[in-house]
Order: structure tokens, then C-alpha cells, then sequence
């Protein structure tokens, strides 16, 4: 009988899989931006995106350059949605540059309160984003990512990313399909499916504060490594068992609440997680964490 994930380490690498589900996930949001918004409509695009936002800016790329920074707070981590078994905090900060052509590159990294190291890893990307068409309602993101392990950890350390969404003409409600190739000494594909409205509770010249709803399906192909008990002879043994799946793994609810102004972003949210069995996976429970991040905008235009 199956009686266990593989403690520490397994549970480790399992996270890092999620981290690069998270960060290649794009959402997209507009609705004619004023000068106040546009830091707004940013955010999810440039970070590990449980985050909520991106939108218009990203249009506006066509005529402004800029550099955004961000620390990102989760009160809790898991996998996929899955209790780890490990109460920890994470702290991701990322520094992102934009060019108005399209092109940017980032740079960001993950500290957890309880792993060894806890800085886990560095990675810097470099992509490309535009619109399609006269109205803008669909949108496309391309780019790479390198990964930089500090203990060394080799299996996936590249990603290719792309992504494409649509929004409505009013830019309330979108949706958007971004797929990730992992390579390194290993191979794996990422599926996220983003769901957003937006709703604008109070907007003013000098401030905004809007309420981000969002519903995230995940799919991906990865290795589950169980202990398995097997009686052999009389004798009982423990053994490795890998399970090869590509299967939907969590569906997520995010309901994030965002204060902006011209140059600062300040968000505060709540993510629920419905994580599907795979595998010998039975009775999994719903997992929940707040999250808090702090973003700052520096316009070079």
C-alpha cells in the first residue's frame, strides 16, 4: 500500500514545479487607463502569477519605458494546492525592465522561511509582448527563462514560454491560455488557464482600488515519487514508485484587492485552492493563504 510523499527534498522540488507554474501564468485586464491606472494594469504580467493584474500598460509600452519593482508575501506555501506538511512563509522580490518596443527582462528570485537554503533559486527572463488587431482584445506573450539553483539542483533549468488572451470590448472580463516547456536534465509542459473580471470600486484622479476575481485552472506533467510498502517473502520492504502524470492539478480562486497610484501598487488578497487527485492521491483537502505585495513604478518618459 502507497503510505507516504518523500519528506523533505521531495516535497522541495515539488514546490520549485509549482513556482514555475506560477510563473509563467498571464492574465490580461484594460479599460482606457489614465496616467494613475497604469501601474495597475501592470503587476500580474511581471510576477509569479497567483498575482491578479496586467493590462493596458503593456500597451502603452509603445510609448514609455519604465522599470517596476515588486516584493511579493504569501502567509503560507503549497504545491499545486497540496498541504506539504511544511508551515512556511515565502518572499519573492522581482525587478523588471520595459522597453516601449515590447521587450523587457527580469530578474527575481523565492526565499522560504523553512527550506535549506532558503533563498532557492535566481532566475532571469527576457520576453516580448504586443496586441493583435485594431481593438487590442487579444494579446500574446512570448519569452525565456533561466533558473539558477543554489544547491544545484539541475532539472529544470530553462523555460520557453507563450501565452495568448482575449477580453471583452469594455476589457471587465478576459481570458487567457499560457503554456511553459521545462528542460534541464528533465522534461515538462505547464498548461494554465486564467479567468479575470474586473471591478472598479472607487477610482479618482490621484488613486484607484479595484477587486480582482479570478479563477485559474493548472495543468502539467510531472513525477510523483510515493513510498510504497510491498511484502516480498514475508519480508517487508520500502520501495521508490514514480508516477509519470499530465493532469489537471489545482483549480484556483483568487480574490485580490489592489490600491494604486501613479507610481505605487499596494495589493492584499486571498487564494483558495481545490487541488484534483492524481495518481494513489485521495482526499485532498481545500488549502488557503493571504498574500500581500508592494510594487513601486519608475517612468523614464
Amino acid at each position: 500500500m502507497t503510505i507516504s510523499f518523500l519528506a523533505y527534498k521531495t516535497i522541495q522540488n515539488m514546490v520549485r514545479l509549482l513556482l514555475f507554474i506560477i510563473a509563467t501564468s498571464f492574465l490580461s485586464y484594460a479599460q482606457e487607463p489614465n496616467e494613475n491606472e497604469q501601474l495597475d494594469i501592470l503587476l500580474g504580467e511581471l510576477f509569479f502569477n497567483e498575482n491578479e493584474f496586467i493590462d493596458d500598460i503593456l500597451e502603452s509600452i509603445q510609448t514609455k519605458n519604465f522599470i517596476y519593482t515588486q516584493v511579493r508575501y504569501n502567509n503560507n506555501t503549497f504545491f499545486s494546492g497540496r498541504d506539504s506538511g511544511i508551515d512556511q512563509f515565502n518572499l519573492s522580490p522581482e525587478l523588471t525592465y520595459y522597453h516601449k518596443s515590447g521587450f523587457n527582462i527580469s530578474v527575481s528570485g523565492i526565499y522560504y522561511e523553512n527550506f535549506d537554503p532558503n533563498w532557492d533559486y535566481t532566475n532571469i527572463s527576457l520576453g516580448y509582448y504586443n496586441t493583435i488587431g485594431t481593438n487590442k482584445l487579444f494579446h500574446y506573450k512570448t519569452g525565456y527563462t533561466k533558473y539558477f539553483y543554489k544547491d544545484g539542483w539541475d532539472t529544470f533549468t530553462n523555460s520557453l514560454d507563450a501565452s495568448i488572451g482575449i477580453r471583452n470590448k469594455k476589457r471587465n472580463l478576459g481570458s487567457v491560455l499560457a503554456a511553459s516547456y521545462l528542460f534541464g536534465t528533465d522534461q515538462s509542459l505547464q498548461l494554465v488557464s486564467n479567468n479575470y473580471s474586473r471591478i472598479s470600486l472607487i477610482k479618482r484622479k490621484e488613486f484607484s482600488l479595484k477587486l480582482r476575481p479570478q479563477l485559474n485552472f493548472i495543468v502539467a506533467k510531472q513525477t510523483i515519487a510515493l513510498e510504497q510498502l510491498n511484502d516480498i517473502g514475508g519480508e517487508s520492504t520500502l520501495e521508490l514508485v514514480e508516477y509519470d502524470i499530465f493532469d489537471l492539478l489545482n483549480t484556483q480562486v483568487n480574490l485580490p484587492l489592489t490600491f494604486t497610484t501613479k507610481s505605487w501598487d499596494i495589493g492584499l488578497g486571498y487564494t483558495l485552492n481545490f487541488p484534483s487527485a492524481v495518481a494513489t492521491e485521495e482526499n485532498l483537502k481545500t488549502t488557503g493563504f493571504f498574500n500581500f505585495s508592494i510594487g513601486y513604478l519608475i517612468d523614464f518618459d
